[in-house]
């Protein structure tokens, strides 16, 4: 079977999936990406694609969106035509990720090829990520903003063959057209590597952080410190907590960037606004950047308690995987996390928009090694049981099979 797999950054959400095919010595497993990162997989060819141009200075904003994606969906559509000359590869099945424009053409190239889709988001101006809170208005502009930027998502809609995403919360944003025959498949972690290590010491060598000695660790990452990950309410709580216990330490791990929502004012970072305010202990808390695997591993392995929260959006990873370590896990009342985390069985939920109460369940947990090892077991097996990614992608397999038929 001649595979071609689609997204602009390798491998993202296709790592497993790209690596199951691999295997096979019957697969030819090909990926067009815009940006390798450096990375490469055994037995799959990357070929890149690249825009001719960025969008038209002064477009309106409203459509910019659309232009790039536009823009990506030539890019690849001349990326594949020139795959047939140069590396005599025809596909047999196509998927990719509809969030940023590359399959757009796909269809127009390959008319009987089977297109599945993943697609990952669907944008609304209310009971949703924009307004989710009642008293949460938003504008007019965002709303017209909002509803235009689903442009190309209605156009990879209407092509694709067939549709999946990884939560129903997700799905539940979709129009309800499409909400019909569309599949709800996550790709999963890898439980073998997320994997508990009872009496961890965290010590980050190339960070110059040896927390061996800390009798708690309460840990937090996140592509970015932004408010859509909570960080202002989890600054606020943290202050809350280290007020009240001396012995604490706290690690965050991500950039300092928005990834998402409302950029900071001008010439600021979030990060950066917590820090002004100041309130904590700088000397414990510690902001550690972005990890190498090893070094991620070894933070949630030595963790007493991670924080996740999210307002209603795509759920990440490192929740999932926080999981899998077997941490003792606080996290936001917000969908979807809902979908995974029940409330005392396999974690503790807290009000998104309350640092006290978030305070108040960290200390639940801080102060009860029972509780945090129940809940902690717990949450592996849940991992264990509906992520684990050896079952995922198996399950994903028997979707592009099936669209093959």
């Amino acid at each position: 079977m001649n595979l071609l797999i689609m997204h602009p950054n390798f491998p993202a959400q296709f790592l497993y999936l790209a690596q199951y095919f691999a295997r096979s010595p019957r697969n030819r497993v090909v990926f067009l990406t815009k940006e390798t990162n450096g990375n490469r997989l055994k037995n799959v060819t990357i070929v890149g694609y690249k825009p001719k141009r960025e969008p038209t200075q002064g477009v309106h904003p409203y459509v910019r969106p659309m232009e790039q994606a536009v823009l990506d969906g030539q890019a690849t559509l001349r990326a594949a035509v020139s795959m047939q000359e140069k590396i005599k590869f025809r596909p047999d099945v196509i998927i990719g990720h509809t969030g940023w424009g590359s399959t757009l053409y796909m269809k127009d190239i390959y008319p009987e090829v089977p297109l599945i889709g993943y697609f990952e988001w669907y944008y609304r101006a209310k009971d949703s990520d924009m307004a989710w809170w009642p008293d949460e208005k938003p504008s007019i502009d965002d709303m017209l903003r909002l509803r235009t930027l689903n442009a190309h998502h209605l156009v990879n809609l209407q092509a694709c063959d067939v549709r999946y995403t990884p939560t129903q919360w997700q799905k539940s944003q979709f129009p309800p057209m499409y909400q019909e025959g569309m599949h709800v498949i996550h790709e999963g972690v890898d439980v073998d590597f997320c994997r508990p290590n009872p009496g961890a010491k965290l010590v980050l060598k190339d960070k110059g952080l040896d927390l061996s000695d800390a009798e708690e660790i309460i840990t937090y990452v996140s592509r970015g410190f932004e408010p859509y990950r909570g960080f202002p309410q989890f600054m606020e709580a943290i202050r809350i907590v280290l007020g009240r216990r001396k012995k604490t330490h706290v690690v965050l791990v991500g950039m300092d960037r928005t990834c998402y929502g409302a950029q900071p004012p001008k010439g600021k970072t979030w990060k950066g606004i917590e820090e002004e305010r100041g309130g904590y202990d700088k000397e414990r808390v510690h902001f550690v950047g972005h990890l190498h695997r090893l070094d991620y591993q070894n933070v949630l392995q030595a963790s007493t308690v991670h924080v996740y929260l999210t307002r209603p959006f795509v759920l990440s990873w490192s929740m999932i995987e926080s999981m899998s370590f077997g941490c003792a896990l606080v996290s936001s009342k917000t969908p979807p996390v809902e979908e995974v985390v029940v409330d005392g069985e396999n974690g503790l939920l807290a009000n998104f928009r309350q640092p006290e109460h978030i305070a108040q369940r960290i200390e639940e947990l801080l102060d009860d090694p029972a509780l945090r090892a129940r809940l902690g077991k717990a949450a592996r097996e849940t991992v264990l049981a509906r992520y684990n990614t050896n079952d995922r992608v198996k399950e994903l397999a028997d979707l592009i099979y099936g669209a093959m038929r």
